[in-house]
């Protein structure tokens, strides 16, 4: 029956011809598939830029609003039922499934370039205040507000599962405002599928890249498309094998290997780079980041034209977007029994913190480096961002080691993060389904990393980043439609309105 629930769904074969149909124009024609991306890229973000701020900056009041209110207290499941999983592993699959590789990528990458090239125009480069400026931007890109888009998606989904037993569908989520229709239902549910499969094929090759970089600086691998190739081979075969073993085996387990490397990683660069900097660093970037939110979130250039927001803000939020079918309806997945406000905090507050500890740590090694021992880091990150990471490491102790274990976490990084997308994609295409057929979840592997490599071929880095823009757009329009569904039927909740009238009497 499994089988049938896949092969049957009009939705499995669109979306699966679709990403067929991209693989092999990419590999046929990379270059012009590259410029094309390119030309979309343009278009989306010089004409839409506004609305992407305006909807991510939208869902975090949305959330933040609906933790406080009455409706905190709903479970995300029975009234008696309680978490399925406990905190820490519930964090670190969070944690993998949100952040992946793209954590590690852009952890010393993203603050190295703002300091490299800053933020705003009339800001000196590499000095005190334009590495002051890069960690707070960098605070805000990893911060609540990207993770408040897979929150959105998450709370719909895990709320029809759990709390009312429907399928965790986003056709299904979007019911309440625009009615039920079969055929808008299927497109939409086609789009979610594809958005995902380049959102996720995005961050795969965002990784290989930076294993590619590190293979170079460790082993003095070539850093060429044929290494990359065969790091995504090798790389489809582990996560196929974890995959067959389900969610609780692999993804559980590889969840809490990939928290527990990050947080050793953290602690060793922690104490073993400037300890007393990296503590002042996060503090000062906590506050400058929390003094600047609403300026950084509607933050646009219509008087000077600069391009650094469209290239840096509004393509973490497109990102964000391509990411959120598949990251919130995993978060939804492991979230059962949860209050609403547990899940808020959960998802909003202690992943985005442990970000912002990496890129304290990381980030602020490489700059004090650059500031005070005059390295040139900064120059490195600028002419290859991949090698960002691996640069920060030659600066400290036991350089070879961490490196080695840094290569660990980023392929254990993608493995999870791809077996986490082929069990969603895999219930996406077989009409909501929590258990997808394997042969199904191997078939979502497999094209999700083809067109990874056809991404590299394509362009490498800018191909991978305008990919995953283009298929954002309409989804944004459908995470606000997910917003007004969901306070339609959070209102019609019998546990909240008993209440209500007992308040009244």
């Amino acid at each position: 029956m499994k089988n049938k629930n896949a092969f049957q769904n009009p939705v499995f074969y669109i979306s699966a011809i679709v990403i067929f149909l991209l693989v092999i124009i990419g590999a046929i024609m990379p270059t012009q598939f590259g410029s094309i991306a390119g030309l979309l890229f343009n278009f989306t973000t010089n004409n839409f830029g506004w609305f992407y701020l305006l909807a991510v900056f939208i869902f975090v009041v949305f959330l933040i609003g609906l933790s406080v209110s009455k409706y905190g207290k709903v479970r995300l499941g029975p009234a008696n039922s309680r978490p399925e999983y406990p905190f820490f592993t519930w964090i670190g699959m969070l944690f993998s499934a949100g952040f992946g590789a793209g954590l590690v990528f852009w952890g010393v990458a993203e603050p190295m370039s703002h300091f490299f090239e800053t933020p705003f125009p009339d800001l000196q480069a590499q000095n005190e205040e334009s590495a002051r400026v890069a960690m707070g931007y960098a605070f805000f890109h990893w911060g609540i507000s990207q993770w408040s888009v897979f929150a959105v998606v998450g709370l719909i989904i895990a709320y029809l599962q759990f709390k009312k037993e429907k399928k965790g569908l986003i056709s299904i989520a979007i019911e309440p405002v625009v009615g039920k229709n079969k055929a808008l239902g299927g497109t939409i549910d086609s789009l979610a599928v594809i958005a995902t499969v380049m959102g996720v094929a995005t961050s795969l090759g965002l990784g290989i890249l930076q294993m590619n970089g590190g293979l170079t600086s460790v082993f003095n691998i070539p850093n060429s498309i044929w290494v990359q190739i065969a790091i995504a081979g090798i790389m489809l075969v582990t996560y196929l094998l974890s995959s067959s073993t389900g969610l609780n085996k692999g993804i559980k387990w590889l969840s809490n290997l990939n928290l527990a490397i990050c947080l050793l990683l953290l602690v060793f660069v922690f104490l073993a780079g400037p300890t007393v900097f990296i503590l002042n660093t996060f503090v000062l970037g906590i506050g400058d980041y929390l003094s600047s939110f609403i300026q950084y979130s509607l933050r646009l250039t219509p008087y000077t034209g600069d391009l650094w927001v469209r290239d840096w803000t509004v393509f973490y939020w497109a990102w964000a977007t391509a990411w959120s079918p598949f990251v919130g309806a995993f978060i939804a997945r492991v979230s059962k029994g949860r209050t609403i406000r547990e899940f808020v905090f959960g998802v909003l507050v202690v992943p985005p913190v442990i970000a912002c500890l990496w890129i304290a740590a990381l980030g602020g090694t490489a700059i004090h480096s650059d500031l005070f021992n005059g390295t040139k880091i900064a120059e490195a990150v600028n002419a290859d961002m991949a090698v960002a990471l691996f640069e920060t490491f030659g600066t400290l102790p036991l350089t070879t080691v961490v490196s080695l274990l840094a290569l660990f976490l980023i392929f254990t990084f993608l493995v999870t993060s791809a077996d986490s997308a082929t069990y969603i994609l895999g219930s996406m295409t077989s009409k909501g389904s929590l258990n997808p057929a394997l042969v199904v979840k191997i078939i979502w592997g497999v094209l999700i990393t083809a067109i990874a490599v056809v991404l590299l071929l394509a362009g490498g880095l800018d191909a991978l980043q305008t990919a995953s823009l283009i298929s954002a757009l309409p989804f944004t329009v459908i995470l606000l439609i997910i917003v007004a569904s969901f306070l339609k039927m959070i209102k019609k909740e019998p546990d909240i309105k008993k209440k209500d009238r007992t308040t009244n009497k």
